[in-house]
């Protein structure tokens, strides 16, 4: 029972750490885009530059912030979607196991220290180890879902760009459009 309870409380912390990096992101994007807004005229519109992104970084990003796979969604790329969630799954269910173990070990260690008075040192390995697995994972995990973040925004950046072919030389070219 207390394995479900400090799942949830991991979950808790998790929860307030996301929203806490949400914050942080709308309040950057906020003070990023409020200066280019000024440069902007008020009588051109978005459409007169010429090229429009089709996706918006900042939107897939959130999107993954959110659900992580979801900005992969929105980019098109769903291939990546079961590996993000397989990934972070395998990294959850090895911290369980982990944590798991550690309080097996931590437990009788703790009844060795009662019976001896320096306790059985097998005991203190195998839990000083499982302990460093566990927190080990969770910094995989943290990893896993930050990548998932970088990955949204990047694609979404690269969404527009194209590997064509010209038929004048006959040869692929890249095709890259800018906005200005």
């Amino acid at each position: 029972m207390t394995n479900w309870k400090d799942f949830l409380n991991y979950l808790i912390l998790l929860k307030k750490q996301i929203k806490t990096v949400l914050f942080i992101l709308l309040i950057t994007n906020l003070i990023a885009y409020s200066q280019q807004i000024d440069t902007v005229s008020a009588n051109q519109s978005l459409s007169d530059s010429g090229f429009v992104m089709q996706k918006s970084p900042m939107g897939a990003m959130l999107r993954s912030a959110v659900l992580p796979g979801w900005g992969q969604f929105y980019n098109e790329s769903y291939w990546k979607i079961p590996i993000i969630w397989g990934v972070s799954a395998w990294f959850i269910y090895a911290w369980i196991d982990r944590n798991d173990n550690y309080k097996i070990y931590k437990d009788l260690y703790n009844e060795s220290l009662l019976e001896t008075s320096n306790g059985n040192s097998t005991y203190k390995f195998w839990r000083d180890n499982y302990r460093d697995d566990r927190d080990l994972f969770a910094v995989y995990l943290g990893l896993t879902y930050f990548l998932n973040l970088i990955d949204a925004y990047v694609d979404a950046h690269l969404f527009d760009f194209d590997v064509g072919f010209n038929n004048y030389t006959q040869e692929p070219e890249l095709r890259i459009k800018i906005g200005l």
